[in-house]
Protein backbone atom coordinates (compact mmCIF):
# COMPACT_ATOMS: atom_id res chain seq x y z
CA UNK A 1 0.00 0.00 0.00
CA UNK A 2 3.01 2.30 0.35
CA UNK A 3 4.58 1.21 -2.91
CA UNK A 4 1.48 1.36 -5.14
CA UNK A 5 0.69 5.13 -5.01
CA UNK A 6 4.32 6.00 -5.73
CA UNK A 7 4.39 3.39 -8.51
CA UNK A 8 1.62 5.35 -10.26
CA UNK A 9 3.23 8.72 -9.47
CA UNK A 10 6.55 7.67 -11.04
CA UNK A 11 4.68 6.84 -14.24
CA UNK A 12 2.75 10.12 -14.31
CA UNK A 13 -0.45 8.10 -13.85
CA UNK A 14 -1.91 9.62 -10.69
CA UNK A 15 -5.04 10.48 -12.68
CA UNK A 16 -5.56 6.77 -13.31
CA UNK A 17 -4.79 5.99 -9.68
CA UNK A 18 -7.36 8.58 -8.65
CA UNK A 19 -10.01 6.81 -10.73
CA UNK A 20 -9.04 3.45 -9.23
CA UNK A 21 -9.16 4.89 -5.72
CA UNK A 22 -12.57 6.47 -6.33
CA UNK A 23 -13.94 3.21 -7.77
CA UNK A 24 -12.53 1.34 -4.79
CA UNK A 25 -14.36 3.61 -2.37
CA UNK A 26 -17.60 3.51 -4.38
CA UNK A 27 -17.63 -0.30 -4.22
CA UNK A 28 -16.65 0.02 -0.57
CA UNK A 29 -19.88 1.93 0.11
CA UNK A 30 -21.76 -1.28 -0.68
CA UNK A 31 -19.27 -3.70 0.88
CA UNK A 32 -18.52 -1.99 4.21
CA UNK A 33 -21.92 -2.34 5.95
CA UNK A 34 -22.18 -6.01 4.97
CA UNK A 35 -18.67 -6.67 6.24
CA UNK A 36 -19.94 -5.44 9.62
CA UNK A 37 -22.71 -8.05 9.62
CA UNK A 38 -20.13 -10.80 8.98
CA UNK A 39 -18.04 -9.50 11.88
CA UNK A 40 -21.04 -9.70 14.23
CA UNK A 41 -22.19 -13.14 13.05
CA UNK A 42 -19.12 -15.33 12.54
CA UNK A 43 -16.10 -16.44 14.58
CA UNK A 44 -13.80 -13.43 14.38
CA UNK A 45 -10.53 -15.36 14.48
CA UNK A 46 -11.74 -17.45 11.53
CA UNK A 47 -12.50 -14.23 9.63
CA UNK A 48 -8.90 -13.10 10.20
CA UNK A 49 -7.56 -16.39 8.90
CA UNK A 50 -9.81 -16.38 5.84
CA UNK A 51 -8.94 -12.85 4.68
CA UNK A 52 -5.22 -13.31 5.43
CA UNK A 53 -5.03 -16.57 3.48
CA UNK A 54 -6.97 -15.09 0.55
CA UNK A 55 -4.74 -12.02 0.43
CA UNK A 56 -1.57 -14.11 0.54
CA UNK A 57 -2.79 -16.32 -2.30
CA UNK A 58 -3.84 -13.37 -4.46
CA UNK A 59 -0.51 -11.57 -4.06
CA UNK A 60 1.34 -14.81 -4.75
CA UNK A 61 -0.64 -15.28 -7.96
CA UNK A 62 0.02 -11.69 -9.06
CA UNK A 63 3.73 -12.01 -8.28
CA UNK A 64 3.94 -15.28 -10.20
CA UNK A 65 2.19 -13.74 -13.21
CA UNK A 66 4.55 -10.76 -13.06
CA UNK A 67 7.60 -13.00 -13.07
CA UNK A 68 6.25 -15.08 -15.94
CA UNK A 69 5.12 -12.16 -18.15
CA UNK A 70 7.89 -9.70 -17.29
CA UNK A 71 5.71 -7.28 -15.36
CA UNK A 72 2.19 -6.20 -14.44
CA UNK A 73 -0.11 -3.70 -16.13
CA UNK A 74 -1.24 -0.59 -14.27
CA UNK A 75 -4.73 -1.96 -13.93
CA UNK A 76 -3.48 -5.23 -12.44
CA UNK A 77 -1.54 -3.23 -9.87
CA UNK A 78 -4.68 -1.19 -9.30
CA UNK A 79 -6.67 -4.38 -8.73
CA UNK A 80 -4.25 -5.41 -5.98
CA UNK A 81 -4.75 -1.99 -4.38
CA UNK A 82 -8.53 -2.39 -4.56
CA UNK A 83 -8.48 -5.88 -3.09
CA UNK A 84 -6.17 -4.83 -0.26
CA UNK A 85 -8.45 -1.91 0.51
CA UNK A 86 -11.49 -4.22 0.70
CA UNK A 87 -9.44 -6.43 3.00
CA UNK A 88 -8.84 -3.44 5.28
CA UNK A 89 -12.58 -2.74 5.34
CA UNK A 90 -13.25 -6.03 7.07
CA UNK A 91 -9.92 -6.44 8.86
CA UNK A 92 -10.18 -3.35 11.07
CA UNK A 93 -13.86 -3.67 12.11
CA UNK A 94 -13.13 -7.33 12.85
CA UNK A 95 -9.97 -6.44 14.77
CA UNK A 96 -11.67 -3.96 17.08
CA UNK A 97 -14.77 -6.11 17.61
CA UNK A 98 -12.51 -9.09 18.35
CA UNK A 99 -10.46 -7.10 20.85
CA UNK A 100 -13.57 -5.76 22.57
CA UNK A 101 -14.90 -9.31 22.80
CA UNK A 102 -11.85 -10.77 24.56
CA UNK A 103 -10.78 -7.80 26.71
CA UNK A 104 -11.92 -6.69 30.17
CA UNK A 105 -13.60 -3.26 30.15
CA UNK A 106 -10.96 -1.69 32.43
CA UNK A 107 -8.26 -2.50 29.83
CA UNK A 108 -9.94 -0.99 26.77
CA UNK A 109 -7.67 2.07 26.77
CA UNK A 110 -4.49 0.06 27.14
CA UNK A 111 -5.35 -2.46 24.44
CA UNK A 112 -6.32 0.31 22.00
CA UNK A 113 -2.88 1.85 22.55
CA UNK A 114 -1.11 -1.49 22.06
CA UNK A 115 -2.92 -2.06 18.75
CA UNK A 116 -1.85 1.37 17.51
CA UNK A 117 1.77 0.89 18.59
CA UNK A 118 2.02 -2.50 16.89
CA UNK A 119 0.33 -1.34 13.71
CA UNK A 120 2.36 1.81 13.29
CA UNK A 121 5.65 0.12 14.19
CA UNK A 122 4.90 -2.20 11.28
CA UNK A 123 4.28 0.87 9.10
CA UNK A 124 7.69 2.30 10.03
CA UNK A 125 9.37 -0.94 8.97
CA UNK A 126 7.27 -1.00 5.80
CA UNK A 127 8.20 2.62 5.07
CA UNK A 128 11.90 1.90 5.48
CA UNK A 129 11.61 -1.15 3.24
CA UNK A 130 9.61 0.82 0.66
CA UNK A 131 12.23 3.56 0.59
CA UNK A 132 14.86 0.95 -0.25
CA UNK A 133 12.89 -1.09 -2.75
CA UNK A 134 11.09 1.69 -4.66
CA UNK A 135 14.18 3.66 -5.61
CA UNK A 136 17.08 1.23 -5.27
CA UNK A 137 20.59 2.57 -4.87
CA UNK A 138 23.25 2.76 -7.57
CA UNK A 139 25.59 4.74 -5.32
CA UNK A 140 25.27 2.91 -2.01
CA UNK A 141 23.62 5.98 -0.46
CA UNK A 142 20.25 5.33 1.17
CA UNK A 143 17.81 8.11 2.12
CA UNK A 144 15.82 7.16 5.21
CA UNK A 145 13.84 9.70 7.24
CA UNK A 146 15.35 12.42 5.07
CA UNK A 147 18.89 11.48 6.13
CA UNK A 148 21.40 10.04 3.66
CA UNK A 149 23.38 7.01 4.79
CA UNK A 150 26.41 5.82 2.79
CA UNK A 151 26.17 2.07 3.22
CA UNK A 152 28.08 1.01 0.14
CA UNK A 153 25.17 -1.35 -0.59
CA UNK A 154 24.23 -1.03 -4.27
CA UNK A 155 21.11 -2.60 -5.78
CA UNK A 156 18.55 -1.82 -8.44
CA UNK A 157 14.97 -0.81 -7.70
CA UNK A 158 12.55 -3.71 -7.35
CA UNK A 159 9.73 -4.32 -9.78
CA UNK A 160 6.23 -4.05 -8.33
CA UNK A 161 5.56 -7.79 -8.68
CA UNK A 162 8.70 -8.50 -6.65
CA UNK A 163 7.35 -6.28 -3.88
CA UNK A 164 4.05 -8.19 -4.09
CA UNK A 165 5.97 -11.46 -3.62
CA UNK A 166 7.55 -10.12 -0.43
CA UNK A 167 4.17 -8.88 0.76
CA UNK A 168 2.63 -12.32 0.15
CA UNK A 169 5.22 -13.87 2.44
CA UNK A 170 4.26 -11.47 5.24
CA UNK A 171 0.61 -12.56 4.91
CA UNK A 172 1.54 -16.21 5.33
CA UNK A 173 3.69 -15.38 8.36
CA UNK A 174 0.74 -13.45 9.78
CA UNK A 175 -1.56 -16.41 9.13
CA UNK A 176 0.72 -18.63 11.22
CA UNK A 177 0.61 -16.28 14.21
CA UNK A 178 -3.16 -15.77 13.96
CA UNK A 179 -3.61 -19.54 14.17
CA UNK A 180 -1.87 -19.46 17.57
CA UNK A 181 -4.30 -16.95 19.11
CA UNK A 182 -6.28 -18.37 22.03
CA UNK A 183 -9.85 -17.21 21.43
CA UNK A 184 -11.85 -17.00 24.69
CA UNK A 185 -14.75 -14.50 24.38
CA UNK A 186 -15.67 -12.63 27.57
CA UNK A 187 -19.06 -11.59 26.23
CA UNK A 188 -21.69 -13.84 24.68
CA UNK A 189 -23.21 -12.89 21.32
CA UNK A 190 -26.82 -13.90 20.87
CA UNK A 191 -27.82 -15.62 17.64
CA UNK A 192 -29.81 -13.34 15.36
CA UNK A 193 -31.97 -15.14 12.79
CA UNK A 194 -33.10 -13.60 9.53
CA UNK A 195 -31.49 -12.41 6.28
CA UNK A 196 -28.42 -10.23 6.19
CA UNK A 197 -30.40 -7.04 5.46
CA UNK A 198 -32.46 -7.51 8.61
CA UNK A 199 -29.35 -7.97 10.70
CA UNK A 200 -27.82 -4.87 9.14
CA UNK A 201 -30.88 -2.85 10.19
CA UNK A 202 -30.19 -3.77 13.82
CA UNK A 203 -26.96 -1.73 13.74
CA UNK A 204 -28.64 1.17 11.93
CA UNK A 205 -31.54 1.23 14.38
CA UNK A 206 -29.14 1.20 17.32
CA UNK A 207 -27.41 4.34 16.06
CA UNK A 208 -30.69 6.08 15.23
CA UNK A 209 -31.75 5.54 18.85
CA UNK A 210 -28.40 6.93 20.07
CA UNK A 211 -27.89 9.98 17.84
CA UNK A 212 -25.20 11.47 20.08
CA UNK A 213 -23.06 8.36 19.48
CA UNK A 214 -23.89 8.52 15.76
CA UNK A 215 -22.72 12.14 15.48
CA UNK A 216 -19.63 11.46 17.59
CA UNK A 217 -18.72 8.39 15.55
CA UNK A 218 -18.97 10.27 12.25
CA UNK A 219 -17.31 13.53 13.29
CA UNK A 220 -14.47 11.92 15.26
CA UNK A 221 -13.63 9.90 12.13
CA UNK A 222 -12.98 13.00 10.02
CA UNK A 223 -9.25 13.25 10.76
CA UNK A 224 -8.92 9.67 9.51
CA UNK A 225 -10.65 10.64 6.24
CA UNK A 226 -8.20 13.52 5.76
CA UNK A 227 -5.22 11.37 6.73
CA UNK A 228 -5.98 8.50 4.38
CA UNK A 229 -6.67 10.82 1.42
CA UNK A 230 -3.36 12.52 2.16
CA UNK A 231 -1.18 9.44 2.64
CA UNK A 232 -2.68 7.40 -0.21
CA UNK A 233 -3.30 10.08 -2.83
CA UNK A 234 -2.10 13.61 -2.07
CA UNK A 235 1.34 12.82 -0.64
CA UNK A 236 2.81 11.31 -3.85
CA UNK A 237 1.64 14.34 -5.85
CA UNK A 238 2.83 16.74 -3.17
CA UNK A 239 6.30 15.20 -3.05
CA UNK A 240 6.70 14.82 -6.81
CA UNK A 241 5.09 18.03 -8.12
CA UNK A 242 5.42 20.50 -5.24
CA UNK A 243 8.57 19.47 -3.34
CA UNK A 244 10.16 18.12 -6.56
CA UNK A 245 11.56 15.19 -4.58
CA UNK A 246 11.86 11.42 -5.08
CA UNK A 247 10.37 8.24 -3.65
CA UNK A 248 12.73 8.23 -0.68
CA UNK A 249 11.21 11.51 0.54
CA UNK A 250 7.70 10.13 0.02
CA UNK A 251 8.49 6.93 1.96
CA UNK A 252 10.23 8.96 4.67
CA UNK A 253 7.10 11.07 5.04
CA UNK A 254 5.14 7.86 5.59
CA UNK A 255 7.68 6.82 8.20
CA UNK A 256 7.39 10.14 10.06
CA UNK A 257 3.61 9.72 9.97
CA UNK A 258 4.02 6.25 11.49
CA UNK A 259 6.52 7.51 14.10
CA UNK A 260 4.02 10.13 15.25
CA UNK A 261 1.43 7.38 15.46
CA UNK A 262 3.67 5.13 17.57
CA UNK A 263 4.51 7.92 20.01
CA UNK A 264 0.82 8.77 20.23
CA UNK A 265 -0.05 5.15 20.91
CA UNK A 266 2.48 5.06 23.75
CA UNK A 267 1.73 8.40 25.38
CA UNK A 268 -1.73 9.64 24.39
CA UNK A 269 -3.58 8.15 27.36
CA UNK A 270 -1.10 9.70 29.77
CA UNK A 271 -1.07 13.07 28.01
CA UNK A 272 -4.84 13.33 28.26
CA UNK A 273 -5.27 11.54 31.58
CA UNK A 274 -6.83 14.72 33.07
CA UNK A 275 -9.05 15.37 30.03
CA UNK A 276 -12.14 13.41 29.01
CA UNK A 277 -12.02 11.50 25.72
CA UNK A 278 -14.30 13.76 23.61
CA UNK A 279 -12.32 16.88 24.58
CA UNK A 280 -9.00 15.17 23.78
CA UNK A 281 -10.36 14.41 20.29
CA UNK A 282 -11.32 18.06 19.81
CA UNK A 283 -7.78 19.17 20.76
CA UNK A 284 -6.16 16.66 18.41
CA UNK A 285 -8.46 17.72 15.57
CA UNK A 286 -7.28 21.33 16.03
CA UNK A 287 -3.64 20.19 15.71
CA UNK A 288 -4.45 18.13 12.62
CA UNK A 289 -6.16 21.10 10.97
CA UNK A 290 -3.06 23.22 11.62
CA UNK A 291 -0.78 20.50 10.18
CA UNK A 292 -2.83 20.36 6.98
CA UNK A 293 -2.76 24.13 6.64
CA UNK A 294 1.02 24.12 7.17
CA UNK A 295 1.44 21.82 4.16
CA UNK A 296 -0.50 24.31 2.04
CA UNK A 297 2.20 26.98 2.60
CA UNK A 298 5.29 24.77 2.88
CA UNK A 299 8.16 24.30 0.39
CA UNK A 300 10.70 22.43 2.58
CA UNK A 301 11.17 18.68 3.02
CA UNK A 302 11.70 18.87 6.78
CA UNK A 303 8.41 20.74 7.28
CA UNK A 304 6.68 18.04 5.26
CA UNK A 305 8.19 15.47 7.61
CA UNK A 306 7.12 17.40 10.72
CA UNK A 307 3.59 17.95 9.43
CA UNK A 308 3.39 14.24 8.59
CA UNK A 309 4.57 13.44 12.12
CA UNK A 310 1.85 15.56 13.74
CA UNK A 311 -0.80 14.27 11.36
CA UNK A 312 0.17 10.72 12.30
CA UNK A 313 0.19 11.61 15.99
CA UNK A 314 -3.29 13.15 15.80
CA UNK A 315 -4.78 10.41 13.64
CA UNK A 316 -3.49 7.65 15.93
CA UNK A 317 -4.32 9.55 19.11
CA UNK A 318 -7.88 10.11 17.98
CA UNK A 319 -8.21 6.46 16.95
CA UNK A 320 -7.02 5.24 20.38
CA UNK A 321 -9.36 7.60 22.23
CA UNK A 322 -12.25 7.07 19.83
CA UNK A 323 -12.03 3.27 19.89
CA UNK A 324 -11.77 3.29 23.69
CA UNK A 325 -14.91 5.42 23.95
CA UNK A 326 -16.86 3.34 21.43
CA UNK A 327 -15.83 0.14 23.25
CA UNK A 328 -17.44 1.61 26.37
CA UNK A 329 -20.71 2.75 24.85
CA UNK A 330 -21.54 0.29 22.02
CA UNK A 331 -22.52 -3.32 22.91
CA UNK A 332 -20.33 -6.02 21.38
CA UNK A 333 -23.44 -7.62 19.88
CA UNK A 334 -23.78 -4.76 17.37
CA UNK A 335 -20.25 -3.33 17.39
CA UNK A 336 -19.27 -4.52 13.89
CA UNK A 337 -22.47 -3.23 12.28
CA UNK A 338 -22.55 0.08 14.13
CA UNK A 339 -18.94 0.96 13.37
CA UNK A 340 -19.36 -0.15 9.76
CA UNK A 341 -21.90 2.67 9.36
CA UNK A 342 -19.24 5.15 10.49
CA UNK A 343 -16.83 3.63 7.97
CA UNK A 344 -19.43 3.84 5.20
CA UNK A 345 -20.00 7.56 5.79
CA UNK A 346 -16.26 8.11 6.04
CA UNK A 347 -15.87 6.30 2.70
CA UNK A 348 -18.40 8.67 1.13
CA UNK A 349 -16.37 11.64 2.35
CA UNK A 350 -13.23 10.16 0.84
CA UNK A 351 -15.02 9.70 -2.50
CA UNK A 352 -16.00 13.37 -2.50
CA UNK A 353 -12.45 14.52 -1.73
CA UNK A 354 -10.86 12.13 -4.21
CA UNK A 355 -13.26 13.20 -6.95
CA UNK A 356 -12.36 16.82 -6.29
CA UNK A 357 -8.61 16.30 -5.99
CA UNK A 358 -8.51 14.13 -9.11
CA UNK A 359 -9.41 17.16 -11.23
CA UNK A 360 -6.67 18.25 -13.63
CA UNK A 361 -6.20 21.47 -11.66
CA UNK A 362 -4.65 19.58 -8.74
CA UNK A 363 -2.54 17.25 -10.90
CA UNK A 364 -0.07 19.76 -12.32
CA UNK A 365 2.44 22.22 -10.95
CA UNK A 366 2.11 23.30 -7.33
CA UNK A 367 -1.67 23.45 -7.20
CA UNK A 368 -1.78 20.38 -4.95
CA UNK A 369 -1.23 22.73 -2.00
CA UNK A 370 -4.82 23.94 -2.31
CA UNK A 371 -6.02 20.44 -1.49
CA UNK A 372 -4.51 20.83 1.98
CA UNK A 373 -6.22 24.20 2.42
CA UNK A 374 -9.54 22.48 1.68
CA UNK A 375 -8.81 19.65 4.13
CA UNK A 376 -7.90 22.11 6.87
CA UNK A 377 -11.22 23.95 6.36
CA UNK A 378 -13.06 20.63 6.45
CA UNK A 379 -11.46 19.83 9.82
CA UNK A 380 -12.47 23.25 11.15
CA UNK A 381 -16.07 22.39 10.22
CA UNK A 382 -15.65 19.07 12.01
CA UNK A 383 -14.56 20.96 15.13
CA UNK A 384 -17.83 22.90 15.09
CA UNK A 385 -19.82 19.64 14.99
CA UNK A 386 -17.72 17.97 17.69
CA UNK A 387 -18.06 21.00 19.97
CA UNK A 388 -21.84 21.15 19.42
CA UNK A 389 -22.24 17.44 20.24
CA UNK A 390 -19.81 17.53 23.16
CA UNK A 391 -22.32 18.51 25.86
CA UNK A 392 -24.63 15.61 24.88
CA UNK A 393 -22.09 12.83 25.41
CA UNK A 394 -21.52 10.72 28.47
CA UNK A 395 -18.22 12.30 29.50
CA UNK A 396 -17.58 9.66 32.18
CA UNK A 397 -17.53 6.76 29.72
Amino acid sequence: MIAIPWYFAMREEMGSFGLIYILTNVIGLLWVPYSGTFVDKYNRRNIFMAITLTSGLLLSAMAYYGYQSGGLSLWMVGFVFMFTFFNYNIHYPNLYAFVQEITEADRYGSISSYIEIQGQTTNILAGATAALLLEGSNTGILNILGIEFNTGWQFTAWEIHEIFALDAITYFVGLFFISLIRYVPLSKRDFEPGPINERLKVGINYLLKHTKILVFGIASHSVFAAAIVTTMFLAPLYVKNHLLADGAIYASGKMFFAMGSVISGIAIRKIFSKVNIPMSIIILTVISALANFTLSINTIDIIFFMASFFMGMCNAGIRVQRVTYLFMVIPNQVYGRATSIFTQINTLLRILFLSLFSLAFFQTGHEIIYAFTILSLFLVLTLVVLSWNYRKLDLKA
